[in-house]
């Protein structure tokens, strides 16, 4: 009996408890449903809708001649609201959407893409993503068309969500200088420079939030539509650019250096039209771009021999060395204090004048030259480095740029050999951008002009911002010092040690500089080697500096090493630049070759006939006025005889430049086969034969 009612009150008081329970949960139901309904409504609408930014279409990066650097490219995730379509619409759509998708796709087939989007229909998925991959603007066009998309967003569910791609046109050329931007607003060259102008302003829009934890966009009347960001303008030339990393990156991998810089500008206007550093790779296979070494902290080095042209400028702005006095550099090996000063030549150079101490680049000449007239006073020497501008940061269009570090005297580290070294480039640190700053305002006459790189900020048409040429100083010298250094530079070229860049053509103006690295404290046998100057030196157009770090094998000098890639990229910008080549005129030509004819063979009569006369050449047409003709010379004119290449039979093209005997050949339905370059020489069917249809002819140029 005890037993019994036990398990009866055990009963009732779980009956209760679940009772208790059951009756919590109806009377929270209740008071949430109709008391606190409304809070928890706000609640979960301010939770699952929310105001996310939207951000702007990125500016363009352009090359001075209008050439895309850099863009930002649209890309599009497909996304489906299978609930918005109609089920008319969506079940005459179905199958051959489902059918479009795998054959675009190609990662399932189109049951099963059929399958996933009835699916999420049925269950009322709101947000459905079709597939992972990014899609460009046209495939976005083409899907538009399709069955169920082709109504739309309103009418067919389909999202469009853009994704934007930063796009290089010229892949890795000028790659740091363009730069980049991450995630975490870090980055380097234009991209982040100039990112406050490029990034535009964003924009805001309604989203909400769905199963997944996606963010769906949803259409309301307080979205801020975002501002496209400005583009930037620069005053790169791609073709210079193309032209200088070539040459660079050709002498790297050849010495196996271990890094290289170049920086091409023009004179007159502080423009940079080039400027590349390529660096070689951790696993020490080929070079990249990963540092702006131009203008970096690690850029910063003893620029050794081209720091020079500093000391010389002091020197002769004292007026109390003249090019031609002499200068004892004995043996190669001089004593100064407790340190030993050494010339690059074995035995030395021994009595030279002060123009040859600059052309060999003695340092024991320079060193005592400076020790001689600044020993006394220092801070003359030191004066006028700061009076041409190179011994702060220019505050140069791209961050980071480093800030050369000169000794003074009186400074703790200041010592009795400070100067001697400093003469010669050592004891001091300047970015390549610096020095070549300095050797620009002497091509330039003096003027020091600021180093740009960004000429404008712009958005369509519209320019925002203008950056004019920047003048330094309005001469950093005498006009009788600047004359002077001009003409050293080029004997640097014509009698020492870039004997090996001079040319006829034109005229090369410039130093060599090669300088121990200096590691752990120690001077090593690893060398830093440049070539700086300007071309053409007798009426300066472009500067320019080549430096390689580290370079392998015996004559790892600047002359050896840098001054053959400086001369590469002249030679070809010379080719190039039409502006300072020679002028070249029938009167010259004809002075150069006295009554001598240039060779005319057969072309057309207007095209000939029209060089002849620009050129001064007498030319008589006998009759001829038109089409095709042949030359021939007499009594110092030339004859134009017709070449009658119309008549129904296998024509004579000889003397014709392969363009025109193309076009003559295949007119007459023959095939043509050349070899060679030139103008045709001989012809495998002979003039007159019969034409017959698809018959080849093989034509011999020369």
């Amino acid at each position: 009996m005890n037993i019994k009612r036990s398990i009866v009150l055990r009963v009732r008081v779980a009956f209760l408890i679940v009772a208790l329970v059951a009756g919590t949960i109806l009377f929270r139901i209740v008071r949430l449903q109709f008391v606190e309904g409304e809070k928890w409504a706000a609640k979960a609408e301010s939770t699952n809708f929310s105001y996310r930014q939207v951000n702007a279409t990125r500016g363009n990066i352009y090359a001075a001649d209008g050439s895309l650097l850099a863009t930002s490219l649209p890309f599009y995730r497909v996304v489906l609201d299978p609930s918005v379509a109609k089920d008319p619409v969506f079940n005459a759509g179905i199958d051959s959407l489902s059918r479009l998708l795998s054959s675009f796709y190609k990662d399932r087939s189109a049951a099963s893409y059929k399958k996933m989007i009835s699916d999420a229909k049925v269950n009322g998925k709101r947000y459905l993503i079709l597939n992972r991959r990014q899609i460009g603007y046209q495939d976005m066009q083409t899907m538009s068309t399709w069955p169920i998309f082709r109504k739309g967003r309103m009418g067919g569910g389909v999202i469009f969500e853009k994704v934007e791609k930063r796009y290089r046109p010229f892949n890795s050329l000028a790659s740091r200088t363009v730069g980049f931007l991450n995630d975490d607003n870090y980055g380097a060259g234009i991209e982040y420079s100039y990112n406050e102008y490029l990034e535009g302003k964003s924009g805001q829009a309604m989203f909400q939030r769905i199963a997944g934890g996606y963010w769906k966009p949803v259409f309301d009347a307080e979205d801020v539509k975002p501002e496209d960001g400005f583009d930037v303008l620069t005053t790169l030339d791609i073709n210079i650019q193309d032209v200088a990393e070539s040459a660079l990156l050709k002498q790297l991998v050849e010495k196996d250096a271990q890094f290289g810089t170049v920086i091409v500008m023009e004179v007159a206007t502080g423009h940079i039209k080039a400027l590349g550093n390529l660096q070689k790779n951790k696993n020490g296979r080929g070079y990249s771009e990963s540092y702006n070494y131009a203008i970096g902290d690690q850029g910063l080095t003893e620029p050794g021999s081209t720091f020079k042209l500093m000391s010389m400028l002091a020197l002769l702005e004292e007026g109390k060395v003249s090019l031609n006095d002499m200068v004892e550099t004995g043996n190669g090996v001089f004593q100064i204090y407790d340190r030993k000063m050494t010339d690059a030549k074995t035995g030395g150079y021994g009595r030279i004048s002060v123009r040859e101490v600059f052309e060999k680049s003695s340092n024991i000449g320079i060193s005592k030259l400076v020790d001689q007239h600044f020993g006394h006073n220092p801070s003359k020497f030191v004066g006028y480095i700061e009076k041409a501008g190179i011994d702060k940061p220019i505050d140069f269009q791209l961050k980071g740029e480093g800030a050369p570090y000169f000794k003074k005297p009186g400074d703790k580290y200041w010592y009795g050999t400070t100067l001697p070294w400093m003469s010669i480039g050592y004891e001091t640190k300047l970015t390549p951008l610096h020095t070549l700053m300095l050797y620009n305002a002497v091509a330039n006459n003096g003027k020091m002009v600021k180093p740009m790189i960004v000429q404008a900020i712009a958005r369509g048409n519209q320019v925002d911002k203008q950056f004019q040429t920047e003048v330094l100083r309005k001469s950093i010298a005498s006009e009788k010092t600047i004359k002077q250094l001009q003409d050293l530079l080029e004997g640097v070229v014509k009698n020492g040690t870039a004997k090996n860049v001079y040319n006829e053509q034109y005229r090369i103006a410039g130093k060599t500089g090669t300088a121990q690295k200096l590691e752990d404290g120690r001077y090593t046998k690893k060398y830093y080697t440049s070539f700086v100057g300007y071309f053409p030196a007798d009426n300066p157009k472009y500067s320019a500096i080549v430096v390689i770090d580290s370079p392998k094998g015996f004559n790892a000098f600047g002359g050896d090493i840098s001054a053959p890639v400086f001369k590469e990229i002249a030679d070809k910008i010379h080719a190039q630049d039409l502006h300072i080549n020679k002028t070249f005129t029938a009167d010259n030509y004809l002075a150069q070759k006295g009554f001598e004819f240039p060779l005319i063979q057969a072309g057309k009569f207007d095209e000939l006939q029209l060089i002849c006369n620009r050129f001064g050449i007498s030319n008589h047409g006998n009759g001829v006025n038109d089409g095709y003709v042949k030359s021939k010379v007499m009594d110092k004119s030339i004859q134009w005889q017709a070449n009658q290449v119309e008549s129904p039979v296998v024509p004579d093209v000889s003397g014709l430049p392969l363009r025109d005997a193309l076009y003559v050949l295949e007119n007459k339905g023959l095939r043509v086969i050349y070899q060679g370059k030139g103008r045709v020489k001989n012809q495998s069917i002979s003039p007159g034969s019969p034409v017959q249809q698809n018959h080849v002819i093989n034509l011999i140029l020369g």
